[in-house]
């Protein structure tokens, strides 16, 4: 971010223009702390076309109209070059892959496939995995307890919601480090800056991913259970079923979006925490706190940092014009500490807040998260766990390992000691 020059010209001297505002994710500790930017940015250029590509929102506001507006797409062919043509290439069938996921489709199509999935991932699903969900955060910190310290990430956040979502689709024998170095490459697919280094690997990714998912729908077709993923492929609604892109690219979803967003908010929580003792000695004390803990953390650093949008119409907000056909992105983790919503206090962690729940990291409108509930109940067991086992849980180092990645904020590493 380029500062804005002070002091007035001199005698007989023209005044020079200020410099653009914009989002630079170059520029040294962005990563580490893009909210002084994206407070800038709300503050001189709420809604602006930025240095890379997409307009940005970054007003609480004008990001829920955005979310909850019913003329405005998510599918890449209303907007001139589509993000998965641009990686792999007019003639690459992988740029086809994730178009028929919910996440990718407007409606009708999306009201249609979201109907067939939210049949079967429901909350009486999701609540019946709490016993499970808390065994594996215990053993998680049984394997880590006598060594005095461990990787919140590695030992932790990485494990649990793989775990979670394998056994939640009756999957035994999934290779969850394989798999997991997948799904953290496929995810890169999302930010849009893209170095072509990374392009290989993108496209050995996709491979991957498709290859895992038809295996397990096709194992799971021989094998039914009282399972997600038979719930899946069984799900009907009057005639309609899910077609095979249609399950296969719900499937990939759940494992490439639910994992990584669960990931990075166990992280960026236990981080947060960890740097305001105060509210991490409150959350020990008083276990009920927890729910609410879990808002406020999405809320102040989110996992998901930005949500795209396509105009279908010119949209005017303000006095500016926002194009029909441009990629729009709604800065989540911009709007989610606006003052003028949240309060004068937006940048302070409260674990108390009651407009905590209030957040949009979790997207919002149609599109609203199908898995939130599910990220909800790992976040707390995890989170909660960790107050509680360890009292004397503290940051290992002062400069923890980011992700380097916009969309998807998050931590590579995150080393901690305990006694």
């Amino acid at each position: 971010m380029t500062a804005t020059a002070s002091g007035g010209p001199g005698p007989g001297e023209q005044a020079a223009p200020d410099p653009p505002v914009g989002l630079d994710p170059f520029a040294p500790g962005f990563f580490a702390d893009p909210y002084v930017q994206y407070a800038a940015l709300r503050e001189h250029a709420p809604v602006h076309p930025s240095p890379f590509g997409p307009w940005m929102l970054t007003r609480y506001a004008d990001c829920v109209r955005l979310l909850r507006n019913p003329d405005v797409s998510v599918e890449d062919r209303n907007r001139e070059a589509g993000r998965r043509m641009a990686l792999f290439g007019a003639d690459d069938p992988r740029r086809h892959r994730g178009r028929a996921a919910i996440l990718n489709l407007d409606p009708p199509a999306h009201t249609r496939i979201r109907r067939l999935a939210g049949k079967a991932f429901t909350p009486r699903r999701v609540e019946a995995l709490g016993p499970r969900i808390d065994a594996l955060v215990t053993g998680a910190l049984d394997r880590v307890a006598a060594d005095g310290g461990m990787d919140v990430i590695a030992d932790l956040a990485f494990p649990l919601p793989f775990a979670v979502i394998s056994e939640m689709l009756g999957i035994p024998d999934a290779d969850s480090a394989h798999m997991r170095d997948v799904s953290h490459t496929l995810v890169r697919t999302l930010e849009p800056l893209t170095a072509p280094d990374d392009l290989p690997l993108l496209r050995a990714a996709s491979d991957a991913m498709r290859e895992f998912v038809d295996e397990m729908i096709g194992w799971k077709r021989s094998h039914p259970g009282d399972d997600l993923l038979t719930a899946l492929i069984e799900v009907r609604d009057g005639g309609d079923m899910l077609s095979e892109a249609e399950l296969h690219d719900q499937v990939a979803l759940l494992y490439i979006a639910g994992h990584e967003t669960t990931v990075n908010l166990i992280g960026n929580g236990t981080l947060a925490l960890l740097r305001h003792p105060d509210q991490l000695a409150l959350l020990r004390d008083d276990p009920a706190l927890v729910p609410n803990a879990v808002e406020e953390l999405l809320r102040f650093d989110g996992p998901v940092q930005f949500s795209r949008r396509i105009t279908l119409t010119d949209l005017t907000i303000d006095d500016v014009t926002i194009p029909a056909g441009a990629f729009v992105f709604t800065v989540l983790g911009a709007a989610n500490r606006d003052p003028s919503h949240f309060g004068p206090d937006a940048d302070r962690l409260d674990l108390t807040r009651r407009l905590a729940p209030q957040h949009l990291s979790f997207g919002g409108g149609i599109h609203h998260c199908l898995g939130a509930v599910l990220a909800r109940a790992e976040a707390r067991a995890a989170i909660g766990a960790l107050a509680r086992r360890f009292p004397d849980l503290a940051l290992a180092t002062d400069a923890p390992a980011w992700n380097g990645r916009l969309v998807l904020r998050g931590l590579d590493a995150l080393p901690v000691t305990f006694s």
